[in-house]
């Protein structure tokens, strides 16, 4: 049964949480329209288009905003209380903060799952949708759009320079048009005025009129070639758009990224690539021991050789004649390119695979951290407030940010570190919420003590203390001296 305690304090925080969720993640999706505004702008991109990039945008940022917005509106929720001293009353009736931190922690559990499993079964499929949205805007031409004395060339086998324009983009005089071929003869159109309008099929018209169209015929390695002009009064001519058409890709040619897996598909392509060393071994021997033909004789004694006979002997010159030398040195070369060869390239795959390896572990251990990481903010947010004091976004923003940013740089150190090399992937994954969750139990004790932790007037005291002790220790040594 909740008691009026707990309704309070969730009261309290719903409003501030959703508030939160909803600026944090506005502010990841401007960070990706930021960082694609390039690929994005000029590209003629239709308004449902827009919402569905838009949405899937916002549904791959959603585990990360939900971290953020947990730990800004603890930091709102406690410290809105502190600042009423509804926090002061709750403790004076002896309610101890744990108490009272229960409801909230529930409720981060809760929505710690929702990432979990938002992230494990939404999130995949939405990468999936942006990937393959991403690509084909990235692939597609810019809009069309002919400006006024500029020459354009976006349209295929053609480049089109229009002197004036009306208001209307429909009316068009001084039109010059040069049909591009594979060889050195372009054809042209040059035409006093005309319409410009997009017709049915997505088909670009043009009716020109007073112009001078100009071909030449022949083979240009030659000199029999043939030149026409040809005057008109009207001439119709018609390009097609249809290359400005933003293709569709099917979503399976993306669907094999490690991304796009859940927990469960990441494990089990886990197990089975971790396998890759006994196919190596195999490879390797295959491959590299035919070159090496003495090592089938290691061990085996069949050769014995008295000591006392290659005592003397510290050069490989004093067995080999000086007529034998070049040859046996250029055999000795072919025969060691090929196994070095079959080396090399047995290494590279194998980095490849490691590399792979090391990437499904770490999207493996993210849809877990993601998740904790709601818990350890919540844990470092709701203390924090009630130190502070202070409600509103002015001061607890700042602290959120403080932490949010040591946690997310903590997440990409990781991360950089396992990529490198550096750290197993358990441990660079999880290296975030294993700094930050002693901060929060420090934080939890200093708010139970009722700490001064953040309180300016304690440190304006202390140091005026600290000054009035130096002034006396001062005074007292000059006195003696």
């Amino acid at each position: 049964m909740i008691k009026k305690l707990d309704a309070l304090i969730i009261k309290s925080f719903i409003g501030p949480f959703f508030a939160t969720f909803f600026i944090a993640l506005f502010v990841l999706v401007m960070q990706f329209f930021w960082l694609y505004i390039d690929d994005l702008v000029g590209k003629g991109l239709d308004l449902p288009t827009l919402a569905h990039l838009t949405g899937l945008v916002a549904v791959n940022w959603v585990p990360l905003a939900l971290p953020l917005a947990l730990l800004l509106s603890s930091i709102m929720t406690f410290g809105n209380l502190g600042e009423s001293f509804e926090l002061v009353a709750i403790k004076s009736a002896g309610i101890p903060l744990l108490r009272f931190m229960r409801p909230l922690f529930i409720v981060a559990v809760l929505i710690a799952g929702i990432s979990f499993l938002f992230a494990n079964n939404i999130m995949p499929v939405a990468v999936l949708k942006l990937n393959t949205l991403k690509y084909n805007i990235i692939v597609s031409k810019p809009a069309f759009d002919i400006k006024e004395g500029v020459f354009y060339n976006k349209i295929d086998g053609y480049v089109i320079k229009i002197g004036q324009k009306s208001k209307d983009g429909n009316i068009i005089k001084n039109v010059v048009i040069y049909e591009k071929n594979y060889g050195l003869q372009d054809n042209s159109i040059i035409a006093e005025s005309g319409v410009m309008k997009v017709a049915p099929g997505n088909k670009l018209e043009f009716d020109l009129k007073n112009g001078w169209r100009y071909q030449e015929k022949g083979s240009h390695m030659t000199t029999n070639t043939e030149f026409i002009r040809l005057g008109f009064k009207e001439y119709k001519k018609i390009l097609d758009l249809s290359s400005f058409k933003m293709n569709k890709t099917s979503d399976s040619a993306f669907s094999d990224n490690y991304k796009m897996l859940s927990v469960r598909q990441l494990a089990k392509t886990i197990d089975s690539l971790e396998n890759f060393e006994t196919y190596f071994q195999k490879r390797s021997q295959a491959e590299v021991s035919p070159y090496l033909t003495f090592t089938k004789y290691a061990d085996t004694g069949l050769i014995a050789v008295d000591p006392k006979s290659v005592a003397n002997i510290k050069d490989i010159n004093q067995i080999i004649p000086d007529s034998l030398n070049n040859s046996i040195l250029q055999r000795l070369q072919i025969q060691l390119n090929s196994p070095k060869s079959s080396i090399e390239i047995l290494a590279n795959e194998y980095a490849e695979k490691q590399k792979n390896i090391t990437s499904h572990l770490i999207e493996f251990h993210r849809k877990f951290t993601l998740a904790v990481a709601c818990i350890v903010l919540f844990l470092i947010g709701a203390p924090l407030g009630s130190i502070i004091r202070k409600g509103g976004l002015g001061t607890p923003l700042v602290f959120a940010v403080i932490f949010f940013v040591i946690f997310h740089l903590l997440n990409t150190f990781g991360e950089k570190f396992v990529k490198g090399g550096v750290l197993s992937p358990f441990v660079g994954m999880w290296m975030s919420s294993g700094v930050l969750i002693p901060v929060g139990i420090f934080l939890t004790y200093k708010a139970m003590k009722d700490s001064q932790l953040f309180n300016q007037e304690y440190y304006y005291r202390a140091i005026k203390r600290l000054r009035f002790f130096l002034g006396t220790f001062i005074k007292r040594i000059e006195s003696t001296t």
